[in-house]
């Protein structure tokens, strides 16, 4: 991935490059992952500067499609770090792959600082964006809804798959319904046209486009207040988990004035 900045301070992501005969960039990344996984360094550090030099955005392998980036300038960086893994599976142990892939936590503590130098700069943006673009804003969804379903019952109406598109209509000023069509042709046909048959990536994608039609519909004020709810909620579903412990990766609330710029 080859990285710039456009004017509203978005990392978007430009076609990597290729000269001459020369071994591919993303294969030289893997060689020096190799070489320095659990030798040079922990296999954890290894991993982010893999993270920081890898110039795909997606790939066909072992039998799946592996996307690593979202809506062209957001990088799911666990989906990454899973691949990369997967090319040095002696050097990760178990337990802490599944620690990684499950609730994103590294062997130590990884501060935000530190994980924005070790990845670099415009790679941490694009974190970003995937971070508050797609987990924050699914964990945003999920609030809503529980805040619309307990109005619900508290006046006595049941259940339904209402809440969910009354959520969708709060966040969004649309129900999912007549959103997730318009998304996919706004998308040009990239995820299929049928709706019910959207693939794991395809939410993903469909979750950040939500992300930045929030971001333009509402006042900044709004856009910071729910999104600090989905962050509190976030919170609470990981501390549930127990995943909030040692080297867990958590990103601070100073970073959200940054992405309330996203257009």
């Amino acid at each position: 991935m080859t990285f710039t900045v456009d004017d509203t301070g978005v990392a978007v992501i430009l076609p990597a490059q290729n000269e001459g005969g020369e071994l591919p960039e993303y294969d030289h990344v893997i060689e020096r992952l190799r070489s320095r996984a659990g030798r040079a360094e922990p296999w954890h550090i290894a991993l982010l500067d893999a993270i920081g030099r890898w110039s795909l955005s997606h790939e066909e392998l072992w039998g799946r499609s592996w996307r690593y980036v979202i809506g062209g300038e957001a990088l799911d960086w666990l989906t990454l770090a899973h691949r990369l893994c997967l090319s040095i599976p002696d050097a990760v142990p178990p337990d802490e792959l599944e620690a990684l892939l499950f609730y994103g936590r590294l062997p130590e503590d990884i501060g935000p600082e530190r994980f924005r130098h070790l990845i670099g700069p415009y790679r941490y943006t694009a974190h970003l964006n995937f971070w508050y673009g797609v987990v924050v804003e699914e964990a945003l969804q999920l609030v809503t809804e529980d805040s619309i379903r307990k109005s619900r019952l508290a006046r006595c109406y049941g259940d339904s798959d209402d809440v969910v598109e009354d959520a969708y209509r709060h966040l969004y000023g649309e129900t999912r319904a007549n959103l997730v069509p318009e998304f996919l042709a706004d998308s040009g046909g990239a995820w299929g046209r049928e709706p019910e048959r959207l693939s794991l990536v395809a939410w993903k994608e469909f979750t950040y486009w939500l992300f930045k039609r929030r971001i333009r519909k509402w006042h900044p004020a709004r856009v910071a207040s729910d999104t600090r709810r989905g962050l509190e909620r976030l919170r609470e579903l990981r501390d549930d988990e127990n995943a909030a412990g040692p080297g867990h990766l958590i990103v601070n609330d100073v970073d959200l004035p940054a992405l309330q710029q996203t257009k």
